[in-house]
């Protein structure tokens, strides 16, 4: 597959949860990975809209789902869902991981605090 602007295979994920939040030890929906550097942001669904703010204040185009079962990229220019290559694993949170997660952290009222 030829290079896509944006998109660094090679660059593995920061971690297995959304950075801003494990450091705030708060929760997060679904877990969303900047295809650029690698950075672990939380989806628009959730409280803190981590790979949204990230987007902004990098540049940093293009996401890819980082929830099990999904491959999905998405392009914040173009305001489109595409296929793209594969990453430097792991391609996705650990199973193990609930979402909402992390298991311990999420209110018993998280379905109320959704975007």
């Amino acid at each position: 597959m030829e290079s896509v602007p944006g998109i660094d295979p090679a660059v593995p994920p920061t971690g297995p949860g959304c950075v801003e939040c494990t450091e705030a030890e708060g929760w997060w929906f679904h877990l969303r990975r900047c295809a650029e550097c690698g950075h672990i942001g939380c989806c628009d669904s959730s409280p803190g809209q981590h790979a949204s703010a990230h987007e902004q204040a990098t540049g940093h185009p293009v996401i890819r789902s980082y929830e099990p079962g999904e491959d999905w990229f998405y392009s914040y220019p173009e305001e489109a869902v595409f296929e793209g290559p594969p990453l430097a694993p792991p391609e996705a949170r650990p199973a193990s991981q609930p979402a909402p997660g992390p298991a311990g952290r999420v209110p018993a009222n998280w379905m109320d605090l959704l975007h």
